[in-house]
């Protein structure tokens, strides 16, 4: 892929628009026709707590925080019926994707997206009050229906944490890939390189991996940790695994 002629971007179709049966709408309105951009992959998540976590990282501490988390896992909309919970994750491509897209999308609060963007996607969504123990409202979730990367920064670190280098066909990825060369498996913020009882299996060797995913690996390897980077790597290996195996 030209990377100079193409950009990226993670487009997330959360469960409110699943709910609500938007996603057709949504999907129709990012066509090629409309857009000028293409799929390059796409796949049908069932979002781990780790995932959602990482995905959302830069709001940790902030009183929306739990509530976000519950959003995007589908607790929220699907609190009995847990196999409905899932995501549409989409990898889109294209010239200014990313500006785009974010402009379909409209503002992050509906309300706002109503007032000001009348007809965006997120103008079909609505704001949910948060509210603690005793009843009294601590923040607002916003049920906004889809997510968008802002920035190329923000494409690459989240399409690397929902797609695997295997999820998306080699002429469409943006970034380096490298091939393993030995076993990995995680348990308990380890890494092994041969399996221990309720491990969980990350790679092979021949298995095609994000460039940067491996870098991570081998310094945890070697003893040399980055802070919070190893759940980054793992997380996408927990997409669509069974209550029992998370």
């Amino acid at each position: 892929m030209d990377s100079n002629q193409l950009e990226q971007t993670l487009v997330l179709i959360k469960p409110d628009a699943l709910k609500n049966s938007v996603t057709g709408f949504i999907l129709s309105q990012l066509s090629e026709f409309h857009t000028g951009s293409r799929f390059a992959a796409a796949k049908i998540v069932n979002v781990h707590r780790m995932l959602a976590e990482e995905h959302y990282a830069e709001h940790r501490g902030k009183a929306f925080y739990a509530a976000l988390l519950d959003y995007i896992t589908g607790a929220v909309h699907y609190p009995v019926d847990v196999w409905k919970r899932r995501v549409i994750a989409i990898v889109y491509l294209g010239p200014n994707v990313l500006k785009t897209v974010r402009e379909m999308a409209g503002p992050t609060n509906p309300h706002k997206a109503r007032e000001e963007r009348p007809g965006c996607l997120r103008a079909l969504g609505t704001v949910v009050p948060i509210l603690d123990a005793k009843g009294n409202k601590i923040d607002d979730r916003m049920d906004n229906l889809i997510h968008a990367s802002a920035t190329y920064e923000d494409a690459e670190r989240e399409i690397k944490l929902w797609f695997l280098p295997h999820d998306i066909p080699p002429l469409m990825r943006a970034y380096p890939t490298e091939v393993c060369e030995t076993h990995y498996y995680y348990k308990d913020d380890r890494l092994f390189n041969t399996y221990e009882p309720d491990s969980v299996f990350l790679l092979a060797p021949g298995d095609v991996v994000w460039k940067s995913d491996l870098e991570i690996l081998r310094q945890h390897a070697q003893g040399q940790p980055s802070q919070g980077q190893l759940n980054k790597v793992v997380a996408k290996y927990l997409v669509n695994r069974t209550a029992q195996e998370q």
